[in-house]
């Protein structure tokens, strides 16, 4: 019988926080539970109200418990907002044995080489990963073990977020009873969702549009290449419905989501772009909502444009783009970013998994399941099977208890 250990992560986003919960088989993931609650607390994917966050994440990680029956003892914590800054750097050391030969233990002293950039005390660092190796000045292959030399060269993207932002996040977290086994950047993990290794050798743009944040992961040749986190996403796409249309906020979100089209004349939609539209005792006009959708989710592409410079499209990202996140819904996104940029397009979405993978087969969980895929693939393999409701469960240590100690 396969051997079964548990994953966990905890989506902390701006409008909803998704707790998800993975038995790890030897035939891969197998979802059991999951809690989907709405977010409140958090603005543009930052903590505001300890409180409100706090036990917005404690309704999350009590409904994927009771779907499931196992309690959630640690789980990996997506963050973004624009706290977040990330570098490229680069580290060099000697190989000083006789033999000349490349060791794991070499690997972790150059990439500890590559984290001698002053990091300032207000900041914590998230990431170090490693784009590429090189031995006496030549590119080598993604894995140099063995292979001989004077100098080892590794060039890392570095990911850096503001101490305090990091602080309140962990606080919420713990202060419910969960451990964190790792925070982890939210574009590298819905990455791990959404994208094939063909794209990544190639190189591609992944943008995922969430509620509070766009954020943004570049790979190619295999590894990280650019990140960024924009402060645009669907939020602001609602809330200029509500102030442009006069209607309430909650009103503008339920339009947005009912009829909302980056383009009107999208050959999908079945409505008549004259037609009045109503929702709670409120009407517009069809037109008027999409043609406010279309100027937002345009200007939030053009940002995102603004990343990689135009005669840099084709040779970095031949492989083109890949929308995701809860925005990547609205219908005609994907033909508008064809418009906007000389590149392949297509809406990113999780692929399906043994479990309740229906549930999450949504842009809208990119993240969520890319947290799972993540711990599994780059985190220590758990010792332990997971226990019902009511057993001696134990604790794994937090990364992040030095923080409060």
């Amino acid at each position: 019988m396969a051997k079964r250990n548990t994953v966990v992560s905890i989506d902390v986003g701006t409008t909803k926080i998704c707790t998800t919960i993975a038995e790890v088989l030897e035939t891969g993931l197998q979802i059991v539970g999951v809690g989907l609650t709405t977010s409140n607390g958090l603005h543009k994917g930052i903590v505001v109200n300890i409180n409100d966050a706090k036990e917005a994440i404690r309704e999350s990680v009590a409904r994927a418990e009771q779907s499931c029956g196992y309690r959630v003892e640690s789980a990996y914590v997506g963050v973004t907002g624009r706290q977040v800054n990330s570098t490229n750097n680069q580290g060099v050391i000697s190989i000083n044995r006789n033999d000349r030969l490349v060791r794991t233990d070499d690997l972790r002293r150059v990439l500890q080489s590559s984290q001698s950039l002053k990091v300032p005390s207000d900041r914590k660092l998230l990431h170090v990963i490693p784009r590429s190796y090189a031995i006496d000045g030549e590119v080598v292959a993604k894995n140099p073990v063995g292979m001989h030399g004077f100098r080892l060269d590794v060039e890392t993207h570095v990911i850096t977020a503001a101490m305090s932002s990091i602080q309140n996040l962990a606080k919420c977290v713990r202060g419910i009873g969960v451990d964190i086994d790792d925070l982890v950047l939210e574009p590298l993990a819905s990455g791990e969702a959404v994208l094939n290794e063909q794209e990544r050798q190639n190189g591609v743009m992944m943008v995922d549009i969430g509620g509070g944040t766009t954020d943004i992961a570049i790979f190619k040749d295999g590894s990280i290449w650019h990140t960024a986190i924009l402060p645009v996403a669907g939020y602001q796409l609602t809330r200029d419905i509500a102030i442009g249309l006069g209607v309430p906020f909650d009103v503008a979100e339920q339009m947005k989501k009912k009829y909302g089209s980056v383009m009107p004349v999208y050959e999908g939609s079945q409505i008549d772009p004259n037609k009045t539209i109503a929702q709670n005792g409120h009407a517009i006009s069809y037109q008027d909502l999409n043609d406010i959708v279309k100027a937002r989710v345009e200007e939030m592409l053009r940002l995102v444009m603004l990343e990689l410079p135009r005669n840099e499209y084709q040779t970095t990202v031949p492989s083109g783009l890949v929308l995701t996140g809860g925005s990547s819904n609205l219908p005609g996104i994907d033909v508008l970013a064809r418009e906007l940029m000389p590149l392949p397009v297509r809406i990113g979405t999780p692929a399906r998994m043994n479990g309740l993978s229906d549930t999450l087969h949504n842009p809208a969980y990119a993240t969520s399941v890319g947290l799972l895929l993540w711990g599994a693939k780059n985190g220590p393999q758990p010792n332990w099977t997971p226990r019902r409701f009511g057993g001696n469960l134990r604790g794994l240590v937090s990364k992040l208890r030095g923080l409060f100690h």
